[in-house]
Formats: C-alpha cells, sequence, structure tokens
C-alpha cells in the first residue's frame, strides 16, 4: 500500500501538538513526512526539519502550498499544528493549492474566519478533517453505537466535563502565552477544551443542543480569556444537558468525561479510563464494557494491554488515509468541517449567552 505524502505547518521545536501528530501518523504506517513549515524563522524551520528526517523545509506555508501542488511528488495532505488563529489561511491556502487538511482543533479562532475556511472547503476539490481525537477512543465509537441503537431508550440528560489545573495560577510557557492571547486563540479554555466535550457529547448522542445559558469565568487574575465555563444545555427532543470545562481546577489533568441517562439505561465513559465503558440498566445493575465489539478499532495491542491518546489519534489518521486514497467507508466516524463550525456556534452563543449574564441563546445552525 503506497503511503500518502504528508506536509506539515507548524509543530518545530518546542511545540507539543506537532509530535503527537507526527508519531499518531506514523503509528500504522500509513504517512511519510516529506515537508513542512515547521517555523516562519528559515533557519529555525530547517533546524525542525532536519532533526526530523524531513526532506523538505519552508518558512512560508504559502510558498510550502504552491511548491508542493507543483511537485509531481509533491504532499497529498498537510497537517496544520499551529495555533488557532492561523488554522483559517493556513488551510486555505493548502485547500486552494488541491492539497487535503488535517487540521488541529477548534476550527478557528474567530467567527469571519471560520466563515471563510468553511466557503474554501466548499470550494475545494481537497478533503479537510479536523482532529478531534477522543471521538476515536473505541469504546467512544462503542457508546455512538449503543446510543444509537437504542440501548439507552430516549435520552433525558447529556453531561460532560473536561478538567485541568495546569493554568490555576500564571503560566509562562509556550504552551500558555498563546493559549491565553485572545489574538491567537480567540477564546480560553471554552475554546482550548470545551470544544472536545462539545463535540464528543454531540458525536455519541447525535444531538445537538438548541439553546444554552452560560457562565464565562477568567479566575487568575490578568488573565484576558475564560479559564473556567458553565453551560446549561436544552435540545429540542427535551433533553437536558450541561457542559462544564476549567482549566483553574486544582488537581485535574484531564478530567474528561461524559455521562449519559435515558429512558432504559446509562452510559459513562472517562478519559482516565478511556478503554472502559460503563453501562448501567434500570435495575441498576453496572456492566463495565471493555473492547468495542468492532474489533478493527482496537487492533495494535491484545486485551489487557491499553491503548489511549496516542492510538486514538492514530485511529484517526489512518480513517483519514482511508478517505483520501477514496475508501469513504467511514467517513462519518471522522470530524470535518461540520463539528468544527458547529464547535464555533457553541462558542459564539456561549459568548453571548455570558456577556448577558447567563441568558438562553439559540445555538446557530
Amino acid at each position: 500500500m503506497e503511503r500518502i505524502r504528508l506536509g506539515m505547518v507548524g509543530g518545530g521545536d518546542g511545540a507539543f501538538i506537532g509530535a503527537i501528530h507526527r508519531i499518531a501518523a506514523q503509528m500504522d504506517g500509513q504517512y511519510d513526512l516529506v515537508a513542512g513549515a515547521l517555523s516562519s524563522d528559515p533557519d529555525r524551520a530547517k533546524a525542525s526539519a532536519d532533526r526530523l528526517g524531513i526532506a523538505r523545509s519552508y518558512s512560508d506555508y504559502r510558498e510550502m502550498a504552491q511548491a508542493e501542488a507543483a511537485r509531481a511528488d509533491g504532499i497529498q495532505a498537510v497537517s496544520v499544528v499551529t495555533p488557532n488563529h492561523l488554522h483559517a489561511p493556513v488551510s486555505i491556502a493548502f485547500l486552494e493549492a488541491g492539497i487535503s487538511v488535517i487540521c488541529d482543533k477548534p476550527l478557528t479562532a474567530t467567527q469571519e474566519d471560520a466563515k471563510a475556511l468553511s466557503d474554501a472547503v466548499a470550494r475545494s476539490k481537497a478533503r479537510f478533517f479536523l482532529t478531534h481525537n477522543y471521538c476515536a477512543h473505541p469504546m467512544v465509537r462503542e457508546a455512538r453505537a449503543m446510543v444509537a441503537e437504542g440501548a439507552l431508550g430516549k435520552l433525558r440528560l447529556i453531561q460532560a466535563e473536561y478538567l485541568q489545573g495546569w493554568l490555576s495560577e500564571d503560566v509562562q510557557n509556550k504552551q500558555a502565552s498563546w493559549r491565553t492571547d485572545p489574538a491567537q486563540s480567540g477564546a480560553g479554555a471554552i475554546g482550548d477544551i470545551g470544544t472536545h466535550a462539545w463535540q464528543l457529547a454531540e458525536f455519541v448522542t447525535g444531538q445537538t443542543p438548541a439553546e444554552l445559558s452560560t457562565d464565562l469565568s477568567s479566575m487568575v487574575e490578568g488573565r484576558r480569556v475564560d479559564d473556567d465555563v458553565r453551560v446549561a444545555l436544552r435540545y429540542d427532543s427535551g433533553a437536558k444537558g450541561g457542559i462544564w470545562v476549567s482549566q483553574v481546577a486544582v488537581g485535574q489533568e484531564g478530567g474528561l468525561s461524559l455521562r449519559l441517562f435515558g429512558t432504559e439505561g446509562a452510559l459513562e465513559w472517562r478519559l482516565q479510563d478511556a478503554e472502559a465503558l460503563i453501562f448501567t440498566g434500570k435495575d441498576c445493575q453496572s456492566q463495565r464494557l471493555t473492547r468495542a465489539r468492532d474489533r478493527s478499532q482496537s487492533y495494535r495491542t491484545p486485551p489487557g494491554h491499553p491503548e489511549g491518546y496516542l492510538e486514538a489519534f492514530a485511529n484517526l489518521y489512518k480513517d483519514i488515509a482511508d478517505v483520501i486514497r477514496g475508501d469513504e467507508t467511514h467517513l462519518d466516524r471522522i470530524p470535518g468541517i461540520r463539528d468544527g463550525m458547529s464547535g464555533m456556534a457553541f462558542i459564539a452563543a456561549a459568548q453571548e449567552s455570558s456577556s448577558r449574564d447567563g441568558a438562553w441563546v439559540r445555538v446557530a445552525r
């Protein structure tokens, strides 16, 4: 099987998420990373590329898009792992060059950029993918299948949380600096981890809230973005829900969880025990489910040998590789522009609600 020629924008020395994408892309032998614009500084870009064994180095993503599109052996896809404010211009440049885009979340930093990117996706023959990696955990996909099959009956309550404590005080490093700069991030915790909780609940339940009421807080003195978010949700189906995300929850490292309660049963999934799904029936008897029924999703290690965060990312990259090669069997489980626009609508509605002292606001569809 021919490997997909992959490029990367961002992700040079000192970056976090770029390394995650590289590991995920290489885990199943689906891609060759052959080009990159890892930094806007030519020397740093070249040094990072040399260290990673990347053959072609650029310091300008626009130059990279045009040069790679012109080559017979140019890249077929690019991973965009920059701060949020660059997601739209970088993705648009490659989409217009006919190169598929694998973009880190959230979609963009602003609603205007989101609209421009959505328009570019519609115009391009290339594909656009968004790496909400948590929905690629096998037991999250299993939860989605169980909800669709009616195992929970009619959903009544939907609760998602993502709790971190790493920004509970003023932090000075590369990762904190751009995330707490509204010009680069566009939003604080609501964009960084809130969109994960939103997409996880939407992916598993198949439902998008109709309206919400939100309280955004900046608890660290002088911080210019939100760091704690409380959201109440109403669904057209009659279900009620809630999202709580925080980056000032001291002692919490990665507390992502989803709890669903229906007329016939309940489901609970937690990132810190990602290979387990707890199903509880009306009789209050709980079952701990491990490994999805679709064993093709958990194929790298035998049962009892955990797969986690990196493997979930790799699941996405494998599914994306299939689509780029023309196999769309699992396209419906890969986040894309619709998921990105939904996340941006969530941010916009939440910010409006909070500015109006928690007023109920309709979520744009």
